[in-house]
Formats: structure tokens, sequence, C-alpha cells
């Protein structure tokens, strides 16, 4: 059907070209002009009247767009909005179709759109009630031109044809030129098989199909439904390029995709079709795989070297406290035994931060090779991991009290000794690890910049990176370790010793009451009732003197298996968080809201955070919660716009891989001036995030601020 009203056009317009070509320079009916800054728009006519017994006329709504201003196509994507006419007020006409040559695109808040820029003309086809009488169109126009800012816009045109056979040959050039850039159907463009693939989580679009002329270089154009935003698509042909083959990254949708594809396909400016492809339930393979760039040995080099830089710096990161408590605690436990037993011990703390980041590093090339979301910081999302690490810092903390001592058995400790000198190194291994785990929810300068290469790189550049980043928070431990003799400056052992592991205790207490509070954001507060009430239980049953010591550890395991479990058996569906009344009024995260607000001229700073980010908590507290940062974020014509990363969501991981981004803090500055997004560091500085939305804006906020008090 789509195909023979294609015909129908093109048979329909040869008449009128072929009058155009021998009527000279006639000038036909047009209606009045509406002008604004962003456009010229007005109806223009093949012929200045209407010939008898004449039943379809031939028009085109012509639009002139001035210098970097566009419209969009009926496909608009998730930014924009397709042009719309009511045509209500005509007379004698039965019915308008609306064409829509093949569109362009170009890019606007960092999202691939569909549309037309310079000039454009909208064919129309009208069918007359009564055929040869006089018509008058009467057009109410909706469009949204874009430029660095989106302008809606509204005019009415009107054309009145009264009777007459006089064609314009200007007009007829036009209107002919643009009808032939609008796509032909299947049959006619010679598509012989057209298919397409979704996955089940929305992330990914690919296409493919056959075609009896080859292709030069086409471009794809696919409709799935309004508030779908697809990212550049990945063309390859195949087959003496006859097979097309297509991945477009679906940024975010709006809707649940589940018809078939409606996909247009652009060669040039002379050919264009548009075909439904048929959705398939497995991924279609590309006619050839692209070959992966490599970095060179200095590239490695270079991004070692950051990564080292990156891990040193967490040392000192907000997350420190607790990484602090087990530090200390390991020296002190050193005070006391020669260089040797120091020096072994630190190395073997150091083995433990090296053993985390290469396992991490093998979890996470696993989870990149089977296509999952990976990032730094992430298993924080996961109740089970919160569970454990809960239950162990209140183990640990309980033990520092003094509440009970940890007794192996006997066959275990001779071993342990065996291996590790008089009392082992187990124990200077396993706070090396925990150090390492409890740092990952920090991030620091150059960690995001490390982190980024090497997920989006080979399995050999995550291991080269997260072993620097291991080195370089293991050079404390490391440079003590070369050093013993360091230790000999700590004071000698005494009733102070007893004073710091109380404070110590206090530490890991205090992180595992953070954890608690991560939990109840994660898994709910069902949850974090029942991995307290459990973990509390081991350690009370831990704690009691005249219990039997087997009796008592197989209790008390049992209950920390209950409470590990406890945490995603009884997770809740995204609990709310009460916001308190003097908290900044954020509002939620969503991508095309970002778009849309930044086109009515709104700056919006976006903030990606998480309740087990500390690093997150750290730029709240001393830059954004802060004057003047605080009275910029809530002036007229700012918002301030929060993603929550403490739960997983598909939608901020593909925003954040949209930058090149695997981890948090992510603070990033639209506005009109800065459509993209002004990225800032990981750190925030007043300087910087005031800097970058004047930058956005395109004026002064901290002066606008400070008149409005």
């Amino acid at each position: 059907m789509i195909d023979c009203l294609l015909i129908l056009r093109r048979v329909l317009l040869i008449p009128f070209v072929l009058l155009a070509l021998v009527s000279g320079s006639v000038a036909a009916a047009t209606s009045a002009e509406y002008q604004s800054a962003p456009l010229t728009a007005h109806l223009i006519s093949v012929q200045d009247g209407v010939p008898e017994n004449t039943q379809t006329l031939s028009a085109g709504l012509h639009l002139q767009l001035n210098e970097n201003w566009k419209t969009y196509w009926r496909s608009a994507g998730e930014v924009g909005i397709p042009p719309s006419v009511e045509w209500s007020g005509s007379e004698n006409v039965a019915d308008v179709e609306f064409m829509w040559p093949a569109p362009t695109r170009f890019t606007a808040f960092g999202i691939e759109n569909f549309g037309y820029a310079g000039e454009v003309v909208f064919p129309l086809r009208i069918t007359l009630e009564d055929p040869g009488a006089p018509v008058t169109l009467s057009a109410q126009v909706k469009l949204l031109v874009c430029s660095n800012v989106c302008v809606p816009e509204e005019f009415d045109l009107s054309l009145r044809l009264g009777r007459g056979n006089v064609i314009d040959s200007t007009s007829a050039g036009l209107i002919g030129t643009f009808s032939e850039r609008v796509p032909e159907g299947a049959k006619t463009s010679g598509v012989s098989e057209a298919n397409a693939f979704i996955d089940e989580d929305l992330t990914e679009l690919i296409v493919s199909l056959r075609v009896d002329e080859p292709l030069q270089s086409p471009d794809v154009f696919p409709e799935l439904g309004m508030g779908v935003a697809l990212g550049k698509p990945d063309i390859r042909l195949g087959e003496e390029d006859r097979l097309l083959w297509a991945r477009l990254p679906i940024l975010s949708s709006n809707t649940d995709v589940t018809v078939a594809p409606s996909i247009t396909v652009t060669d040039g400016e002379n050919r264009a079709f548009t075909i439904i492809a048929d959705r398939v339930a497995q991924g279609i393979a590309p006619p050839f795989e692209l070959a992966a760039t490599t970095p060179d040995m200095m590239e490695l080099i270079w991004i070692a070297a950051i990564a080292l830089l990156g891990g040193l710096i967490l040392n000192v990161m907000p997350c420190v406290l607790p990484v602090l408590s087990i530090k200390v605690s390991s020296v002190l436990k050193h005070t006391d035994h020669d260089t040797t037993r120091v020096r072994f011990g630190f190395v073997a703390a150091s083995a433990g931060i090296m053993t985390f980041m290469w396992g991490l590093a093998l979890v996470l090339w696993a989870l990149q090779t089977a296509g999952l979301s990976v990032g730094w910081g992430l298993q924080f999302q996961s109740p089970l991991f919160l569970a454990v690490m809960i239950a162990v810092l209140l183990v640990f903390s309980a033990n520092l009290f003094g509440a009970f001592e940890f007794a192996l058995p006997h066959g275990i400790q001779t071993r342990l000794a065996g291996a590790g000198g008089r009392n082992g190194y187990s124990a200077d291994f396993f706070t090396g690890m925990f150090g390492a785990v409890m740092a990952t929810p920090c991030s620091a300068p150059f960690l995001g910049t490390a982190v980024a290469f090497a997920l989006a790189g080979r399995g050999l550049d995550i291991l080269i990176v997260f072993s620097s980043l291991g080195f370089g928070l293991a050079l404390p431990y490391l440079v003590i370790a070369a050093f013993p003799r360091l230790v000999a400056f700590m004071p000698k052992p005494g009733r102070w010793m007893l004073i710091i592991k109380s404070v110590m205790g206090v530490l890991l207490l205090a992180t595992a009451v953070w954890l608690f509070w991560v939990l109840d954001g994660v898994a709910g507060l069902v949850s974090v009732i029942a991995v307290a009430a459990l973990s509390g239980l081991a350690v009370l049953i831990l704690s009691l003197p005249n219990v039997q010591s087997q009796f008592r550890w197989s209790i008390a395991i049992a209950s920390l298996v209950l409470a590990i479990a406890a945490g995603p058996l009884l997770q809740q569906s995204a609990p709310a968080r009460s916001t308190p009344q003097l908290a900044m009024a954020w509002i939620a995260f969503d991508r095309s809201d970002i778009a849309k607000r930044v086109s009515a001229g709104e700056v919006v700073f976006v903030d990606v955070t998480a309740d087990w980010c500390l690093t997150c908590k750290a730029n709240k507290t001393l830059v954004i919660d802060r004057e003047p940062v605080r009275s910029a974020l809530e002036a007229p014509g700012v918002t301030a716009m929060q993603a929550d990363w403490t739960r997983p969501d598909t939608r901020i991981s593909r925003y954040l891989e949209s930058f090149g981004r695997y981890g948090i803090p992510f603070n990033a500055v639209y506005g009109p001036s800065a459509p993209n997004g002004i990225v800032l560091s990981e750190l925030l500085t007043t300087e910087d995030v005031m800097d970058a939305l004047a930058q956005a804006s395109g004026r002064d906020v901290s002066a606008k601020v400070a008149g409005q008090e």
C-alpha cells in the first residue's frame, strides 16, 4: 500500500514538472510569510489557481531556517518535537497528505537527532472536496526550532487559490526536489530482507537489511516511538555493499519498545527508503569485526603512572578513617617486634591489597566479557556484599572493645606460625585486603581517568591499571616495609595503646553504622533490622564466657551466615529516603529532561551520587551545600538534578558511560552555552562549580546571586 502511494505521488508530480519546464517563470500564489529570528515560513503551490475538474493539487510548506537553526523530522528522538499542522480552517479540502523528506543527522545536547537545517519543503498533496472549485488552505503550524536553545514556534498561514492553471516553475522545482527526497517503500527501493534486534535490557538496536543495488555512504534513522534516545550508529557494509548492518545504542527509553521498528535509510541526496523491519529474537552478527586499536607502550606507561598516583591519593580520601584505623592497629601490633617481623608484616599487608585489586580486576574483566555493566565501587550496590562487610566490622569492633578474643584451633595456629613467623602473617594480609575493600567507595583525582581507560579496553589494560592502582594504595605499607625502623618513632607500648584500640573500635563501629545506612538505601529497613539482629546475636554469643567454645562458635557462625543471607533475601523494592526540610530541592535524574530544560534556557547541574560514595558526601558537605554554591543552584533558571546510584540503575550507567566514566562522584553542568555539558573534577571546589555555572549560562551567576542577597 505504501509503495503504491509513493508511485502515485511520483506520477502526479510529472505533469507539474513538465508544465514548469514549458511555462517559464510565472509567479504562483503563495501565502504571506511568517518571519522570526530562527526562520521564515510560507505556503507555496505549483500553480496560481485550480484547473477545471482537478481532484488534487500539489503544494508545500516552505521553511527557510537561519544559520545554526534546525527543526525536526517526524521521529525527532528524545529532545525534539516534530512539526504538526492543523488544517481545520481550510475550505474545499477533503484531505492533506503531509510528506516528510529524508532527514539529516545532527547532535543536540549530546544526543543524536534527526531533522533539517537550511531549507526544507514539506510536500503537500491536497485532495479537494469539489473538484475544480476554489480552495483556501488554512494552516496552524507548530514546530520546534533549536540552536543553542530551542524555541517553540506557532503561526498561521493562509493561501487562497481561485480558478486558474498557470504554473510557477520555481515553486514546482522546489516541491519536486523535496518530493524526490521523500523515502520510498521497501519494494520500490529493492529491499529483499530487513531484520531488527532489540535486547531485553533496551541497551542496543541492531539492524540488518539486504538491497538489490549497492550502497555507497548510507545513514540509518530508526523510529522506535517518542521518548527514545539513540546514540550514533556503527554502520558496516558487506556482500559487495548490498548488506547493511548497523548497531545503535539506546541511551534512554520512556516507553516499552514492543513494535517492529521502522527504519529509514538514506544514501546521498537522491536515495532514501523506509522499511518495517522484522523483529528477531537473537543478535545479528556484523559482516566483519572491527580491529581494536591498542595503546602503545608510552600510553600504557602514562596511564599506569596516573593509576598509581590515583591509588596513592586514595590513602587521604574521605574514606581514610576506617582504612587508617586498620593501618594504625597494624602498626601498633608490630611496635614490640624486630625489624624483620615488621618488614614482612607490611609486605603481607601489601600483598593483601594487591590480591584484592587483582581479584577485582578479574571479576570486572569477567563481567565486562559477559556484557554487564561494570564500574568502580559497584559492589556497594549489592545487599550481599554490604551484609558481609557489616558482619565483619561488628565482629572486629567487638573484638577491639575486648568483648572476646579470637582463639583459633591449635593446629591452625601452628600452620600459620610455620608459614609466617612467630605469629604468622595472615592477619597482616587480611588487614591490607580489608583496607583496599574499604577504599573502593571513594574516588580520587586521576582515578576516574585510569579506571575508565581500563574498563573501556582489553583485559591486559584492566590488569595493568588495577595493578598500578593497588601499588599506589599499598605504597605507604611498602615504604614502612623498606624502612622498618620508622616504626621506632612510634611511642613505646603502654596504657595509651588500650585507648587507641578502643578508638579503633569506635571507628570500625561507626563504619558499620554507615554501612547500615547504605544497606537501608539499597535493600530497605527490614533487611537492616534482620542483619543487625543476627549480627548482634553472633557478637553476643561470642561475648558469653561460660559457653563452651565449640558450641559458641557454631551458633555465632550460624547467626552470621543468616545475617549475610538476610541482606539480599529480605531486599525491598526502591525504599524511599525521607528528605530533611532544610535540604536543597533536588529533582530526580531524567536525561531527556536535561535537554528540555536547557532548550528552554535553563542551567542544569547534575550530581551523580550514592549513599556508599564517601567522596560524594564530602563534595556535598564541603561545596554543594555551602555558600555561594547553594544559592547559585537555587537561583531562578538553575535546576539541581540528582542521580541516585545507590542501587543499580541502567539509565545512570549508560549516562556515565557516554562520558567514558565508570565510577562516581560525577558532576556536570549544562546550559545554553554548554549544551553538551561541562564535566567537573571528582573533587569539587567552589571556584570550579561557580565558573562552570557561569560558563554554561553565558552570564555571571555569582554576580546574580550577590544581587539577590
